[in-house]
């Protein structure tokens, strides 16, 4: 019988990691410089998804009995502090922004890893709908990770 308290932990983690992905784009964002600026509409986007997956998420934590976090990871404070160490060193250029943007999606990637490959059995419309939100992450990674390769052969 699963443990539905150990299942709200892992899918609250999966929340937080949607809520630094969010913080993450929108602070993505505000760095956009004119030369940059075509890189908007994809980050809105990447934002939106997350606000998408953490509600689904957060109705299933509700579904669970238990109560959906509506905080950030520790690490994220930590990105988001780097990232800010980094703009101020290496400036907002294309390649620093999606370098930036990746070392989130990496983050987002190990967190929904850990998620499937716990000890817990996740009921299989969870798992499914685990599963689903990775592949989409995984291809929004993929994009960024193309962009930044483009970004850093145009140096």
């Amino acid at each position: 019988m699963p443990n539905n308290e150990k299942i709200t932990g892992i899918l609250n983690d999966l929340i937080r990691i949607n809520h630094d992905r969010i913080v993450g784009y929108e602070k993505a964002i505000d760095e956009l410089k004119d030369e940059t600026e075509d890189l908007r509409p994809l980050f809105v986007r990447y934002a939106q998804e997350s606000r998408q997956y953490a509600q689904e998420l957060t109705t299933e934590v509700n579904r669970l009995g238990g109560e959906a976090t509506d905080g950030t990871t520790n690490s994220g404070k930590i990105y988001r502090v780097w990232m800010d160490l980094k703009a101020a060193v290496t400036g907002h250029d294309r390649k620093a922004v999606l370098e930036n943007c990746e070392f989130g999606e990496d983050a987002a990637q190990k967190a929904y890893d850990l998620a499937l490959n716990t000890d817990e059995q996740l009921e299989p419309s969870l798992r499914d709908l685990v599963v689903r939100q990775k592949t989409q992450l995984r291809v929004a990674h993929d994009e960024v990770k193309r962009l930044r390769d483009t970004a850093r052969a145009a140096q």
